[in-house]
């Protein structure tokens, strides 16, 4: 009898226990197959465990021998020294008991059975004890040093727990050492993911080809795609990245071979897809899957569902829903909402009450009752496109049926409605009803009123509005103090923006940049810049940065007040920042330095707005050509003027003619003036009532009658209203040559050609 205690100070009991992660490798395999006749062990396992009760140092070794080996030619079954095994109390144990067994099997004992299963009962129980990390490498080299055959669920332990303790290279060693009948799915599956955590992904995927062959013993099954798939969506792999292409191809792979992703990893591959806008290459691995034979659910349908009717492709969504319904996929309530929620985005109204009648009615054996998110969103759709009455049908419809009863977000929704038609008394009238039913009222509601409240100018209403709320203990935010400080900036009430601005301040209420935008540019265009200026320090103690749209108020505020310095200074400031100017902040700019005179300033403006590579737009050529016109030098206009066409291609308008044939007329160039008229009609470019009125006054100068009389009939035939200008000019002009009977007649609105009857006393009813 021989009795050993090597390795023996690895396995002593140690304390805390932590948690065993055995119950994460139940997947692994199965028990080795056991002895048929399983009664005759319990007896020996039974008298066995009585006298390995005591410490191992006190157990009666030669008892024990005489139990396990009766006879020279009698051994344990391996059910019994698993079970002995399985059922001592601790790995010091276990490993003492292991260890007298495999020292005293004779050289006849077959000892592949008998070690193999008290060798995997040792690694479970060594499981339980913690730190086991290296324990169990030092065990496996014991194991392989005896010559001790690993079995299917030792090997999985060995390899799974090694690589959770962060042992990937012992666990590696285990896995590549172990013979390939071993290799089992199970354990490939985990040596896979260790290998991709580890960025080893060449590796991984080597591994994953192996198992892939259509020839391979051991072929991928589902928990390898959620494996593989699973970590590359994921992101938990280091090393190579793995393109979204190379990730439905491997899906396209697996599906090759009868297996495919869990509905929730193809949800989130298909979803992340959309999201990077690759929706065909979503479309090919979803309708591949789906021919490969998988019984895809609902839910990566919606996903790319969804991803279509952002892209408006009505024309797919419905191809994916008639594949469904081929495929047998049944659509669920969700699936109703993309299609309901995307076709109220398009104004598509009709078609999403379609497709709620079928809802609610029940549609190819699919019935499902409309939840409170989709009659909210057939609301919304339905007082978008000024159909707040229905939509009021419909909130009635929603308290009909069971648990589904109108919450703040519809009547917002409602009262918004009716709000944006002018309908103030109707969104008063709902929100009474709000308050009467209990149904809370949040942030939304208040901004909502207020917003409707100030469109249709009752401002004081508002305030009072706004006030009740706050005693209410409503308080408002940041789009509160926006809606009404925009309100009282329109209608140049900037006291009252201003003590709204400070008390938003003073009550500690979160901030966002818009709120200050809209102050700078009210107090901008009322001309109080220090005020502007005021608000801009605090935007900027705010955290808060300036953008584009308010560099641009500030400079043409400053503008307005010749303030070239202040303007300056914001210039700097924009480039400090890295705010690139645009077209606006050029043609502002070039406004300031015309009116003052300053040409050629306003040129090299010019030169550096193109060499930025900000295009010019017809504001630009229009107020460099008003600057020379106020400025007496049309020939440089014009110069401007014919450049437009000729080499930017940006076709002149309304203003830039007027601007031109006023200072034309004034030079008594009238020719040319007239030749411009010509020259719109050639562009399409309609003239105006100041066109008229620059001509008029010319052709008055130079008593041209004849194009007079066209150019009224022209006003009378496109319907261009005369101004008091206009009938100024012609009152002290064709009276005095005889003409007063046309006069009368433009005056009527008739065409000046036709002849009308006499009035009876001779006096023009102008």
């Amino acid at each position: 009898m021989k009795s050993s205690k090597p390795l023996l100070h690895l396995l002593k009991p140690q304390t805390p226990k932590s948690k065993s992660p055995l119950f994460l490798t139940h997947h692994l395999c199965t028990n080795p197959i056991s002895n048929p006749h399983d009664d005759d062990d319990d007896s020996l396992i039974t008298q066995v465990l009585q006298l390995l009760q005591p410490n191992e140092q006190h157990w009666d070794f030669p008892q024990l021998h005489t139990l396990l080996f009766p006879n020279s030619i009698t051994s344990p079954s391996p059910r019994s020294l698993l079970h002995i095994t399985r059922r001592l109390t601790s790995p010091s144990k276990a490993l003492e008991f292991f260890l007298f067994v495999s020292e005293n099997l004779t050289p006849q004992d077959p000892p592949k059975g008998l070690l193999s299963s008290s060798f995997q009962a040792l690694v479970e129980l060594t499981l339980r004890q913690s730190p086991y990390e290296t324990n169990l490498y030092e065990l496996y080299k014991m194991a392989k040093d005896r010559n001790v055959p690993i079995s299917p669920k030792a090997a999985g332990l060995l390899v799974q727990s090694m690589g959770r303790a962060g042992m990937e290279e012992e666990a590696l060693i285990v896995f590549n050492e172990l013979e390939s009948g071993l290799k089992t799915t199970c354990i490939r599956n985990v040596v896979i993911g260790m290998l991709l955590k580890m960025g080893r992904v060449d590796d991984a995927l080597k591994v994953l080809d192996e198992m892939l062959d259509p020839e391979a013993k051991f072929q991928v099954d589902e928990f390898t795609v959620d494996v593989v798939v699973g970590l590359f969506l994921r992101g938990e792999i280091r090393g190579r990245s793995v393109s979204e292409e190379e990730i439905a191809e491997l899906v396209s792979k697996f599906g090759g071979r009868g297996v495919f992703p869990n509905s929730m990893v193809l949800t989130k591959l298909v979803s992340g897809l959309c999201r990077n806008r690759k929706v065909g290459l979503a479309w090919d691995v979803l309708h591949d899957v789906m021919k490969k034979g998988d019984a895809v659910e609902a839910a990566p349908c919606n996903a790319l569902l969804s991803a279509l009717g952002r892209g408006n492709e009505f024309k797919r969504m419905r191809e994916l829903m008639a594949k469904m319904e081929e495929m047998g996929i049944k659509p669920n309530v969700i699936t109703f909402g993309i299609l309901i929620n995307r076709l109220c985005k398009s104004r598509r109204i009709g078609a999403a009450m379609e497709v709620f009648e079928k809802l609610s009615g029940g549609v190819n054996g699919v019935s499902a009752e409309p939840d409170v998110v989709i009659y909210n969103t057939l609301i919304d759709g339905l007082c978008k496109v000024g159909r707040q009455e229905e939509g009021l049908r419909l909130m009635e419809k929603m308290r009909s049926q069971s648990g589904c009863a109108p919450n703040t977000v519809t009547y917002n929704i409602l009262i918004d409605g009716f709000n944006k038609v002018g309908d103030i008394e109707k969104g008063r009238e709902l929100f009474d009803k709000m308050k009467e039913e209990g149904i809370p009222m949040n942030v939304s509601t208040l901004n909502t009123m207020l917003d409707g409240l100030s469109r249709c100018g009752r401002l004081n209403t508002a305030l009072e509005f706004f006030n009740e709320m706050e005693r209410k203990g409503l308080k408002g935010n940041a789009v509160t103090y926006t809606i009404l400080i925009t309100s009282f900036c329109n209608v140049t009430n900037i006291c009252k923006a201003m003590e709204l601005f400070d008390q938003m301040l003073s009550s500690g209420c979160p901030t966002d940049a818009k709120v200050y935008y809209c102050l700078i540019s009210g107090l901008s265009q009322a001309g109080r810049m220090e005020d502007a200026s005021f608000v801009v320090s605090k935007l900027k103690e705010a955290g808060f940065s300036m953008d584009i749209v308010s560099y641009n108020v500030m400079i043409r505020g400053f503008s307005s007040k010749n303030r070239p310095d202040k303007i300056h200074e914001m210039i700097e400031e924009m480039e400090a920042s890295g705010v690139k100017p645009d077209s606006i902040t050029y043609n502002t700019l070039l406004a300031y330095l015309g009116k003052s005179g300053d040409f050629e300033s306003a040129h090299k403006v010019l030169d550096r707005m193109l060499n930025e590579g900000v295009v010019p737009t017809v504001v630009t050529f229009g107020t460099l050509i008003h600057a020379h016109c106020l400025d007496g030098n049309i020939e440089k206009a014009m110069r401007i003027f014919r450049n437009m066409g000729s080499k930017s291609k940006i076709p002149p308008n309304t203003v830039i003619y007027n601007d031109l044939i006023n200072s034309l007329c004034k030079k008594n160039d009238v020719e040319q003036a007239l030749s411009l008229m010509e020259d719109m009609k050639d562009k399409g470019v309609r003239p105006n009532t100041q066109t008229f009125n620059a001509l008029f006054k010319g052709l008055r100068e130079n008593n041209l009658l004849k194009k007079a009389f066209q150019f009224m009939e022209q006003m009378v035939e496109e319907d261009c209203n005369p101004d008091y200008i206009t009938m100024e000019i012609l009152t002290e002009w064709l009276p005095g040559v005889g003409e007063i009977e046309r006069l009368r007649k433009f005056a009527q609105g008739y065409p000046v050609s036709e002849p009308q009857p006499q009035q009876k006393d001779g006096i023009v009813a102008l």
